[in-house]
């Protein structure tokens, strides 16, 4: 294995992490108007909950969308920058989505107001569904390629990356995301929030599931290889998991088909897209490959020998996280706001 092989696959371990860990960040953020709804003052304790369930991870799975995107801008400066010029629209609305949810988590309980706690909450919805969608349309377009010359110049305009095959990558992100939230929720609650979000959850397996299936079956047939079949196999399985488990109440085995489900789905994306980084439909001649657009040979190997010293760290203080806040909560563990009176 080279090291242009191994930074590739190194960016898709990133961004599977960053699926998986803020893809249930996501679904939290989308389900707050729907599982926090009630009668007040329950229904403020219900959404401060929910968004406990999440507040002392959120941040830190953000990291892994920083350190994919610096590893592309390290590793394929190229793939870098040619995608994100071809993306600038809709990577400049995921910017825009998760610096207002930043903000809406952050500041929801500095003010003890219902108005400001409302608009906070449209910023976190906002911040949730906007990404969801638009980064599996994002994704989807980087494996279907890209209208590029032979400068490696993006010459197609925003609406050549609304086709349906992209869209139908979105609904896949999102609905996943939905279902990934839900479960979570289940395992990080007790009581009735529980119970709607396992309820909420069996719901949207099926869907999730069908959607899923149609999304990565495109993907096999129209940009596949015979050995990723594995990979399609293995997320069909934990398609099925999840909607017997979800429909048994089992969120946790149920979350763990939705992490696999996802690792299968970002995996089969890197796989089938391999060697290129972003194939040309213009011409083929024009492809970004992993050897047209990497960095020296002596830039990789000091970007390996600091992975191998800081991911260990990382990943060691994620896991520590996780488990000391690994408890359920329940709405009688919420206390009264104290936030600033307007």
């Amino acid at each position: 294995m080279t090291l242009e092989h191994f930074w590739f696959a190194t960016i898709a371990v990133l961004f599977v992490m960053y699926f998986v860990l803020e893809g249930f960040d996501f679904g939290v953020g989308m389900l707050l108007p729907f599982l926090g709804r009630s009668a007040e003052p329950d229904g403020d304790k219900r959404r401060r909950l929910l968004l406990n369930t999440i507040g002392p991870v959120w941040d830190a799975n953000e990291v892994w969308l920083l350190t994919g995107g610096g590893a592309m801008f390290a590793a394929f400066g190229g793939w870098y920058a040619t995608m994100f010029s071809a993306f600038y629209f809709p990577l400049f609305l995921i910017l825009i989505g998760l610096i207002v949810r930043v903000v809406a988590i952050e500041w929801r309980g500095k003010i003890n107001n219902p108005r400001w706690r409302a608009w906070c909450d449209v910023g976190i919805g906002i911040g949730s569904w906007v990404p969801a969608i638009l980064w599996g349309v994002a994704f989807a377009n980087v494996v279907r390629g890209l209208p590029i010359d032979a400068d490696h110049q993006y010459t197609g305009g925003f609406f050549n990356l609304l086709n349906p095959y992209a869209l139908l990558g979105g609904a896949t992100t999102l609905l996943a995301f939905l279902t990934h939230g839900a479960l979570f929720i289940g395992l990080k609650t007790s009581g009735v929030v529980r119970d709607e979000a396992q309820t909420l959850a069996w719901r949207l397996s099926i869907p999730t599931a069908a959607v899923a299936a149609g999304f990565l079956l495109w993907t096999q047939i129209s940009y596949g290889k015979p050995w990723t079949w594995a990979i399609v196999a293995v997320a069909a399985v934990a398609a099925v998991v999840l909607v017997v488990a979800a429909y048994a109440r089992r969120e946790g085995i149920a979350f763990a088909a939705t992490s696999v489900a996802i690792i299968g789905t970002v995996s089969m994306l890197f796989s089938v897209l391999f060697p290129n980084v972003l194939p040309s439909t213009t011409d083929a001649a024009f492809n970004l490959t992993i050897e047209n657009t990497s960095s020296s040979h002596y830039t990789l190997v000091i970007m390996t020998w600091a992975a191998g010293f800081m991911t260990p760290v990382v990943i060691a203080y994620q896991a520590w996280s996780y488990w000391v806040f690994r408890k359920r909560l329940s709405v009688d563990q919420i206390p009264p706001s104290i936030g600033l009176l307007l």
